[in-house]
């Protein structure tokens, strides 16, 4: 298969990189409270002005249960949280802040109730409902979200994951490619494009180091995430681009040892994290993710949930399957092209030229405008809008059924721009919910950061806008 190749990997090393980042990154976190929010020990809700001179009520850290909350006014939340427990196990594109879902839970239900996120992710909303003593069920069409949200959400012995994590680290430390045979290695479209052999190698050897774990199956797939972190690093794609794709201009350098290196910095850094949630994680409550629904299909009885939390997609979504297509495919959760599952995503891109040629409207004057502008621009693109407002519709149905009555569903939803026409997705979900069923309670924006801290002055701000729908008695129209 290949000639034995040895690496002189210090594990000794690599644990003292993964203290100095660790010390660097809690020294800069603590250095942002002091300087960026000198009030946030004391006084963490505060007004501000923002340089086009808009009021913004900015909250730093933990966002108090009783906010004072107006329609249309506007929060700059400051997330500490991002990479705490088990959030930080995994990147994961346009995910929540931990507060918010939290702040949430906390203000809308009680202990021991029964919580839906019908597009759940990376389970941001399922882990605070976990946290929070509440049960929850997150729904998501994707295997790989499902397969990282079920880690995420999985308690671990202490003892026995230090265990295996000492047994994973020695094999590292003593990686003999001459182990692998290409058996071993994955197929898929574009292998060897997406990585170099020396890759290709190291990453087999790690599966199969944690396939031969004398373990339970729930310590392998946390070393299975461990993997699937480090895999778009690893590979010839660019790190910083949802879709997966190979920029030449950038010349990525991935050297030999990288994918070993690598992978023992993250169980390293992750090990700490995993055995934190497990201890945290303390209330006797249920997480669920079934692999037969997604959010127009939540196959559960009428009037069961106590409330439903949720961040849908853009209307131009993320291809999650695109954005995770390597690390599908190393895990074994795909194989081959990814169009079927990209076709069943809410605001999928995947669609016939034959659906556009003519316009489709939604029924709704402020979207049907919007979409007829896009349309004269872009006939594609206009009935991928409508396609997703469309799906999001039957998401609202499918909620407002399976929540109890009065029961909340809280949706954060982002802005952006079809063709050069802003696209206020907000405004036309609030009129679709309300045709559904729904009561308008509450709605207001969220300036969020979506760079980790990295607060002034291009402060890279998207607003977001947090509606909280109640569900009428009755059908809705």
């Amino acid at each position: 298969m290949s000639t034995m190749q040895f690496y002189p990997i210090s594990l000794d090393e690599i644990k003292a990189k993964v203290e100095r980042n660790f010390r660097r990154r809690n020294g800069f976190l603590e250095k942002s409270r002091l300087t960026l929010f000198p009030d946030v020990e004391v006084d963490n809700v505060k007004e501000i002005v923002n340089e086009f001179g808009e009021k913004i009520v900015r909250v730093d850290g933990e966002i108090p249960v009783n906010l004072p909350v107006n329609d249309a006014d506007r929060f700059l939340f400051i997330s500490y949280n991002q990479s705490i427990y088990s959030h930080g196990l995994h990147k994961y594109p346009a995910k929540f802040f931990p507060e918010l879902p939290r702040w949430l839970i906390k203000r809308y239900s009680q202990p021991s109730d029964l919580i839906l996120d019908p597009f759940a992710g990376s389970a941001t909303t399922n882990i605070e409902a976990m946290l929070c003593g509440r049960h929850s069920v997150g729904v998501d069409v994707d295997p790989f979200s499902r397969f990282l949200a079920k880690v995420k959400t999985t308690s671990l012995d202490e003892a026995e994951l230090k265990r295996t994590q000492k047994s994973i680290l020695r094999s590292i430390v003593n990686y003999q490619s001459h182990k692998i045979k290409e058996s071993d290695i994955p197929k898929f479209p574009y292998r060897d494009n997406w990585f170099k052999r020396e890759i290709l190698l190291e990453l087999a050897y790690i599966k199969k180091s944690i396939e031969a774990l004398e373990t339970e199956e729930d310590i392998k797939n946390f070393f299975r995430v461990c993997l699937s972190s480090i895999i778009r690093s690893v590979s010839n794609a660019d790190d910083n681009c949802t879709r997966t794709v190979i920029r030449k201009k950038l010349n990525k350098q991935v050297l030999p040892a990288d994918a070993l290196k690598r992978f023992a910095e993250v169980v390293l850094r992750n090990t700490p994290k995993m055995i934190d949630f497990s201890q945290a994680n303390t209330n006797n409550v249920s997480v669920i993710f079934p692999n037969d629904m997604d959010a127009r299909h939540v196959k559960y009885k009428d009037d069961v949930f106590d409330l439903a939390i949720t961040s849908p997609p853009y209307a131009n979504a993320v291809d999650y399957p695109r954005t995770h297509q390597l690390e599908s495919y190393w895990l074994g959760l795909a194989e081959g092209s990814l169009n079927p599952l990209k076709k069943i995503q809410v605001g999928t891109e995947s669609v016939i030229q034959s659906e556009y040629k003519s316009l489709h409207s939604i029924g709704f004057a402020i979207a049907d405008k919007v979409l007829a502008k896009i349309f004269n621009k872009d006939p594609r693109r206009s009935y991928i809008a409508f396609k997703y407002l469309q799906d999001m519709q039957k998401n609202f149905i499918e909620v407002h059924r399976v929540l109890k009555p009065n029961a909340r569903y809280a949706v954060v939803v982002g802005n952006n721009r079809i063709r050069g026409e802003l696209f206020e997705n907000w405004k036309y979900l609030m009129e679709i919910a309300e045709h559904t069923g729904f009561s308008i309670e509450n709605y207001f924006g969220s300036e969020i950061i979506k760079h980790f801290i990295k607060v002034p002055r291009e402060e890279r701000i998207n607003t977001d806008w947090v509606l909280i729908l109640r569900k009428n008695q009755g059908e809705y129209a």
